[in-house]
């Protein structure tokens, strides 16, 4: 019964923040948030409950209209706080950071309620915001104004600054709202960029709660404007004269348009996009705690992120243990509510992403592929697929090239570590992959073969904002996180001087 009380009470929080704190039906521009209004092109966006496939809220999405207003305030502000001091900014994102902490729990709720996540995963997500937004204020702190390059025999000096790189448009994906955010604006904000921010239009109300708090903490008009939209909005803010840069993340193939439109203008670019990331499982490994990084690795946040490892590499001397205990773990973990204090795995986010699950399991059956647990929706409420494993998978199925972006692992056995290297970079992606093994060494060596951005030995996928994060291949331009971050925003320039 206490369980029950604390979780009604958290669902409670979620649904009176959206009534008291957000502004729905608005865009954020110019410090404050301005009504979108009806009309023939703009109806009623709906917003829904994972858990359920309810409706939690209605909204209406911006138009190329209020991107003209956002890039105006922006272009407006640019001057002055692009000028500003590192002080003064780092102040600013601690302030963010300081008013994240004082919201915690409404933000964690609304998470769940609009992405679905479990309890614990929203938690870690909200506090993995914080921690990049205090990161950069530090960072913009401890970078040098004007920094010696060198001085030659004749006597010259060269020095070197940074200057940011102008007004900025990002566009953040439904899978980690308020963490990419926070990974774009942080270091914008940070090198002296003004920002036109879109976050996704599946899961707005936790990004929403992001116009209050820039206002709270009285964040100079225009610096920071947030507008809820789809495509239209997005190809309006990438195509538009006066963006200095994109940056976005998500699908491939909205990448490649948003490439398209940046190009119109010449304009800086960063673009993290998908992945099929292999995860290595050594002979010499642990079975016990290889499962556990496996499960790790694909089944958090219902598969549904970029980095999963979603290809399962398993030496052959123990495939067959490995595989026993994996499916055991697997077939134990706890689906249901993300508000449920002991659920392991939440909902998908949306019935199309559940239509997207299903269409590679019927492709898996198409194909014959041996399904050792799970390939099928769960006849439940809500957006529910069940975690599926597939062995034995040949590199010609779908299963094994294509990003599935849900709980489906495939698998395939290798007979030493030069052939599972070779399994490992066959992929157009190069985002991230995993390592399992007692040999740390040898795990080492394995990782300086292994092309991708980001590689874990032995460990679970923490993301840290001090590691760079990007990928090779079709995996993105360019980095985020980090002191490449932080550079992502600024361009650098040289003064040539006499001694």
């Amino acid at each position: 019964m206490e369980t029950t009380n604390s979780l009604s009470l958290t669902r409670a929080t979620a649904q009176q923040s959206i009534k008291n704190d957000l502004r729905l039906n608005a865009a954020y521009i110019d410090g404050d948030w301005v009504t979108v209004e009806a009309s023939e092109s703009v109806s009623d966006h709906a917003l829904y409950d994972p858990n359920t496939g309810e409706v939690i809220a209605t909204t209406r999405l911006c138009h190329s209209a209020q991107v003209e207003m956002a890039v105006t305030a922006a272009a407006r502000a640019y001057p002055s706080w692009s000028q500003t001091s590192v002080g003064t900014r780092a102040r600013y994102l601690q302030a963010i950071a300081d008013t994240m902490e004082q919201q915690f729990d409404k933000l964690v709720a609304l998470s769940v309620l609009n992405n679905g996540k479990p309890i614990a995963e929203a938690t870690i997500d909200v506090g993995d915001a914080i921690t990049c937004y205090r990161y950069y204020a530090n960072l913009t702190i401890e970078q040098e104004t004007w920094s010696k390059v060198s001085t030659d025999e004749t006597g010259i000096r060269l020095l070197k600054t940074y200057e940011p790189v102008g007004i900025c448009a990002l566009i953040v994906p439904w899978n980690f709202p308020m963490v990419t955010t926070a990974w774009k604006l942080a270091p914008a904000l940070a090198a002296g960029c003004t920002v036109i921010l879109k976050p996704s239009e599946v899961t707005l109300l936790p990004e929403l709660m992001l116009g209050n708090i820039l206002s709270a903490i009285q964040l100079p008009k225009g610096v920071v404007n947030i507008l809820p939209g789809a495509a239209e909005v997005g190809a309006a803010m990438t195509s538009h004269p006066l963006i200095d840069k994109v940056s976005f993340t998500g699908s491939n193939s909205v990448g490649e348009k948003v490439m398209r439109q940046a190009a119109e203008g010449i304009k800086d670019i960063s673009l993290e996009l998908g992945g099929k990331s292999a995860i290595v499982v050594c002979a010499d490994a642990d079975i016990d705690y290889a499962c556990d990084v496996i499960i790790g690795g694909i089944f958090t946040n219902a598969g549904q992120i970029c980095s999963a490892t979603s290809r399962l590499l398993v030496h052959q001397d123990i495939a067959e243990s490995l595989f026993a205990v994996l499916k055991t773990k697997t077939e134990t973990l706890k689906i249901g509510d993300g508000f449920a204090a002991d659920t392991q795995m939440g909902p998908l986010v949306s019935a199309q992403q559940l239509a997207q699950v299903k269409k590679y399991i019927d492709i898996a059956t198409e194909e014959n592929l041996h399904c050792l647990t799970g390939g099928t929706l769960l006849a439940r409420q809500g957006y529910f697929a069940a975690p599926t494993i597939y062995t034995e998978v040949p590199a010609t199925s779908r299963l094994w090239t294509e990003e599935v972006f849900g709980p489906v692992l495939v698998s395939a056995t290798f007979a030493d570590n030069a052939q599972a290297i070779a399994f490992a970079n066959d992929s157009k992606y190069a985002l991230a992959a995993s390592i399992v093994s007692a040999d740390e060494h040898a795990a080492l060596e394995m990782a300086r073969h292994i092309r991708a951005g980001h590689i874990w030995v032995n460990e679970q996928q923490i993301v840290v904002p001090e590691a760079g994060w990007g990928g090779f291949k079709q995996s993105g331009i360019g980095r985020e996180l980090g002191t490449d971050g932080l550079s992502a925003y600024q361009k650098s320039k040289h003064v040539l001087l006499p001694s």
